[in-house]
């Protein structure tokens, strides 16, 4: 015989045992496994709540340089239009600033063609 009842009886004892330690393996594994999704996830809070914090404090001055850089555009854009003097003009008078260019237009507009009704 190749096992003795006390041999059997000792391996049905271990297989509960082993089946206790496996169910705590696994169990031991899925703590694991949620332990790393919790810290991803408040990693994932945390940078975005930081961001939010950080951003908060710096938007004047984001702003604040964005706005400079826009009004250095526009003084460059228009700063090569000449001064109005509206204050030299007498109450009245009309000034024409811009001469219509002399263009001759044609009177002949298209052909005529003739048409008929039709009942």
């Amino acid at each position: 015989m190749l096992f003795n009842t006390k041999d059997i009886r000792f391996i049905i004892y271990l297989i509960p045992l082993f089946a206790v330690f496996v169910a705590l393996f696994v169990f031991l594994k899925l703590i694991f496994v949620m332990i790393a999704f919790i810290k991803t996830i408040s990693i994932i809070l945390l940078v975005y709540y930081g961001l939010k914090f950080i951003l908060k404090l710096a938007a004047p001055y984001i702003m604040k340089y964005f706005s400079k850089r826009l009004a250095a555009r526009f003084d460059v854009n228009f700063s090569n239009t000449p001064p109005q003097n509206n204050a030299q003009k007498k109450e009245g008078e009309v000034t024409i600033d811009k001469v219509p260019s002399k263009q001759k237009s044609s009177n002949t507009v298209g052909q005529y063609v003739d048409y008929e009704e039709i009942d």
